[in-house]
């Protein structure tokens, strides 16, 4: 059987140049692409990478790749990563991992932003198979679950409770994560803006507007998507 993210992966280091500063969110197509770049030796020396998701700078760092935290870094030549579901607008919605503050910082950091993965992930139209993911300063809890339920009272909305220990589950940046289900997707630009502009609310689950390509990978072999307008 074909491993269409790995094929995804193949067609995606057609990108990437010596001496470029790589962004890497994180799963399993992520893996194939550090693999395959960790293969070309004398390319993988000259590059300096940073991630998003603890997991990929863990494996980075056993692959012996140079790594650099956001923090010190203005910009990004590319951000490569995944998502649940994006359209052809390349808007994207990623709610598995709870770290798209992360991701968001490194997209926008990005002088492209590459979506890369299999060819299930594309949709027509965002719906409401995956939730929104929003990230809550601790203190606002209840303020932003309040005005969530206001806003769309037709949504249920569920604090990620851990499965490892009594309690929430507690992000990166030690804030709470909710997800949002929405029984229909609201429009895309107003839900952009609507869900940020609650206070307390650290970052949502959304790309809007972030991706300028996709590699995607299916039965039909590989493409390349740019964002259509």
């Amino acid at each position: 059987m074909i491993d269409y993210k790995l094929e995804a992966a193949k067609a995606s280091l057609k990108f990437i140049k010596t001496g470029q500063v790589i962004g890497l969110g994180a799963g399993s197509t992520i893996v194939h692409l550090v693999n395959l770049i960790s293969e070309e030796e004398k390319m993988a020396a000259s590059l300096t990478f940073v991630s998003s998701s603890f997991k990929t700078r863990a494996y980075l760092q056993e692959k012996g790749l140079k790594i650099e935290f956001s923090a010190l870094l203005e910009r990004v030549d590319i951000y490569f990563d995944g998502c649940d579901q994006f359209d052809p607008a390349l808007n994207a919605l990623k709610s598995g991992g709870g770290i798209h503050t992360s991701e968001k910082i490194l997209a926008s950091m990005a002088d492209e932003f590459i979506l890369i993965g299999d060819e299930s992930k594309m949709v027509k139209k965002l719906d409401h198979t995956y939730p929104l993911v929003i990230e809550i300063l601790p203190e606002a809890l209840q303020v932003v679950l309040g005005q969530i339920k206001t806003r769309y009272p037709e949504a249920s909305v569920q604090l990620r409770m851990s499965s490892q220990k009594d309690g929430a589950l507690i992000s990166d940046h030690g804030n709470l994560l909710a997800d949002i289900y929405f029984t229909a997707l609201p429009g895309l630009s107003e839900l952009n803006i609507a869900v940020k502009m609650i206070p307390g609310v650290v970052e949502h689950s959304l790309f809007y507007g972030l991706a300028s390509k996709a590699v995607i990978a299916g039965k039909n072999g590989t493409k390349v998507m740019v964002a259509a307008l």
